[in-house]
């Protein structure tokens, strides 16, 4: 199953991203990953609208490990916000 998902990043992560000298998306995923260890792709390598942030991934667990990985996104996206919230 793909998922390609919005996402509205706060303006505060998007200057730490181009600190980083990064795309805004591309530091969500990294973020994402270290924290996680979930691995998705930042939308911008797919032709996204510009100024619309997204990421692409593909669910593969065996099905009963998926709400697992949906709960550690979930927490993952809850303090990403708040960690960069304006």
């Amino acid at each position: 199953m793909y998922l390609f998902p919005r996402i509205h990043l706060p303006l505060k992560a998007m200057k730490a991203a181009e600190a980083a000298k990064t795309a805004p998306d591309a530091f969500y995923c990294r973020r994402l990953l270290n924290a996680t260890g979930i691995v998705v792709v930042p939308g911008s390598g797919f032709g996204q609208v510009p100024g619309t942030w997204h990421f692409r991934c593909t669910i593969l667990p065996q099905e009963d490990k998926i709400p697992a990985v949906v709960s550690r996104l979930t927490d993952f996206h809850k303090g990403f916000m708040d960690e960069f919230r304006d």
